[in-house]
């Protein structure tokens, strides 16, 4: 019994990264082993983000809402033209960008897989600036162009399958079985697939890739240093923006660190957009839910 024990682990730990595959993550150069292809997450995501925005309130700000699209747009511009010219257009091919702005206090934003962006009004009055708000969206952008939903739930996945005999049925019952488990396991994570959950490992990767993003589209990368200490000073304690990121000083160690790599797709940048300033939707401090 024992060694059929083992023979099964083997059969299941062959299935799960034998039928994966191995992507590099673009300016990291990380490699990450994905269970699940482009269509089916994005299938998953497109339709969670319709039942998110059937019941989100957008923002009523005309010049927000503008400022919002037009620098989310700036930077997916600047991010496809930079994977076409590297051979990895086809990353991101399939992607349907979108940027909308929310009526939601919280200092927060989001990117589900495909390219859909929300960023809720609280967030504004912090970022104050179009580089900064760019800094952000770089970082959301980031998530998707690293597939790090894709790669949280082939994780979810392998824990939950991977180590018992469960799982090895799963597997041996046949390949779109499989599929149609983890997509219902993705459905049963929910929002929080998309918007939390991240490893600190994954959220460095994306303030790093962010910080490059930001640049590329002509975004002055040294604004993230003033940023992330306006976050750390408003900050109670309690989570907010990112809380499960890493701690805002160390942020600010990393970003310090990776400023000169930025600065050098800055500086070979055409044309850096106006930093302008942003209506503060309020002047109270608002929460960090």
């Amino acid at each position: 019994m024992k060694n059929i024990r083992i023979i099964l682990l083997a059969l299941v730990s062959s299935v799960l990264f034998g039928c994966g595959t191995t992507s590099t993550v673009p300016i990291t150069g990380r490699k990450q082993n994905l269970l699940v292809n482009d269509q089916e997450v994005l299938t998953l995501s497109y339709q969670q983000y319709q039942q998110y925005m059937q019941s989100a309130k957008p923002s009523t700000n005309a010049s927000n809402v503008a400022m919002v699209k037009r620098v989310g747009q700036n930077l997916a511009n600047a991010v496809v033209k930079y994977l076409n010219a590297h051979g990895l257009g086809n990353e991101v091919s399939q992607y349907q960008w979108e940027f909308n702005l929310v009526q939601e206090r919280s200092v927060n934003a989001f990117c589900m897989p495909g390219g859909k962006i929300v960023v809720y009004e609280g967030l504004l009055p912090v970022t104050r600036d179009e580089s900064s708000l760019a800094v952000v969206l770089g970082h959301e952008i980031a998530h998707a162009v690293a597939k790090h939903s894709a790669e949280r739930l082939s994780n979810e996945y392998k824990k939950q399958y991977g180590v018992s005999l469960l799982g090895v049925g799963a597997q041996m019952a046949g390949a779109s079985d499989g599929m149609t488990q983890l997509l219902g396991l993705g459905a049963s994570l929910g929002s929080s697939l998309w918007t939390s959950g991240f490893s600190r490992k994954q959220e460095s990767e994306a303030d790093r890739m962010g910080l490059v993003f930001a640049a590329m589209a002509g975004y002055d990368p040294q604004t993230a240093v003033a940023f992330w200490q306006r976050m750390a000073a408003q900050s109670s304690g309690s989570g907010g923006l990112f809380s499960d990121h890493p701690s805002d000083e160390k942020r600010i160690k990393d970003i310090q660190k990776w400023l000169p790599e930025a600065k050098k797709y800055y500086s070979s940048s055409t044309s850096a957009p106006k930093t302008t300033k942003t209506l503060h939707i309020s002047s109270k401090k608002l929460s960090r839910k």
